[in-house]
């Protein structure tokens, strides 16, 4: 099991799986990934409301990667465990114009800059106090089609899942779609809440720390995650990631997806894990904003069940959950 080193100096702001990787790795290895804010860099304190108007969007995102996992191919499943992730100490939240949840009421182009020396908590924007709790908007294997992609809609490769939850200690399951999986990540977050409403988290830059693990043949339709224990939230959670251009269909699939994983995984009938999920699960917009796609993530309190850590088990409970299962 290495330790790798990856820079932010060559990155990608489409995804498309012909994309030579930068680094290859094996299965059980880290990476140190640098990743830069989402505007690939060009935001800077001191940037004027002119300067963002002027700003290239062409670099939005701009993601490091992609990584080569050694034996990993479609039909198995990438598992990515956030080991460390930390920011360098200041961000900027923007309004972009036509773009964001309210667009018919924020017609003009806003910049906030917010500053967290101590990377615990920003109180830039007095009275309000905001915690830190970092992660990276996007993590995603390329996807199985050919082509190139904005990287602004989210899929079943993960991408721009903006799930608040993959902040340290979070551990995410993708299915892998191309050969090495090709790995990336970035447009890494200080803070943000459910459903990034005005377009933009509290966006910077900063560093991850990921470990990879392949679980050979193994079946799994869209992103899954065990969230770690967040600053004054309950947790840790078992979390499905769905995104679709409908709201309640995409949040009918990941209750679908939490109900047989709770009757797979605990042995329980059907109609018991259904009664457990309306009781205990949340249903959260973690994105409203990354057009034509919204996300929705069911969350079930780790807590309330007898502890499951192996990845095995996990995946073994999910597999058969598959929408194109044989």
């Amino acid at each position: 099991m290495a330790n790798h080193t990856l820079s932010a100096e060559r990155f990608h702001s489409r995804w498309n799986r012909d994309l030579p990787p930068v680094l290859a790795i094996q299965s059980g290895d880290t990476v140190e990934f640098e990743c830069l804010d989402s505007s690939g860099g060009q935001v800077q304190p001191g940037y004027s409301l002119d300067d963002f108007s002027l700003m290239d969007r062409d670099r939005i995102h701009a993601l490091t990667g992609p990584v080569y996992v050694e034996g990993a191919g479609p039909g198995d499943v990438l598992e990515v465990e956030v080991r460390e992730i930390g920011t360098v100490g200041w961000g900027w939240t923007g309004i972009v114009p036509g773009l964001g949840f309210l667009p018919h009421r924020f017609a003009e182009k806003f910049l906030f800059i917010w500053e967290f020396p101590d990377g615990i908590s920003t109180r830039s924007l007095h009275p309000a106090v905001v915690p830190v709790q970092p992660f990276c908007g996007v993590m995603g294997v390329a996807p199985g089609m050919e082509g190139e992609f904005r990287t602004r809609p989210p899929g079943e490769f993960g991408g721009n899942i903006d799930v608040r939850q993959l902040t340290g200690g979070a551990r995410l399951f993708l299915p892998v779609l191309n050969p090495g999986a090709l790995f990336s990540t970035g447009d890494m977050h200080a803070a943000q809440g459910d459903g990034e409403v005005c377009i933009n988290a509290i966006e910077c830059a900063g560093r991850v720390v990921l470990r990879f693990h392949v679980h050979r043949h193994q079946r799994l339709d869209a992103p899954f995650l065990r969230s770690p224990r967040l600053r004054a939230e309950a947790g840790p959670d078992w979390i499905f990631v769905e995104s679709s251009e409908g709201a309640l269909l995409a949040a009918r699939r990941a209750t679908e997806r939490m109900v047989e994983f709770v009757a797979h995984a605990w042995r329980l009938p059907l109609e018991k894990a259904y009664v457990l999920c309306s009781v205990a699960m949340h249903l959260r917009l973690s994105q409203v904003v990354n057009v034509p796609l919204v996300t929705v993530t069911a969350a079930l309190p780790c807590g309330i069940l007898p502890e499951v850590e192996s990845a095995v088990e996990i995946l073994e409970a999910i597999g058969p959950l598959a929408r194109n299962a044989e």
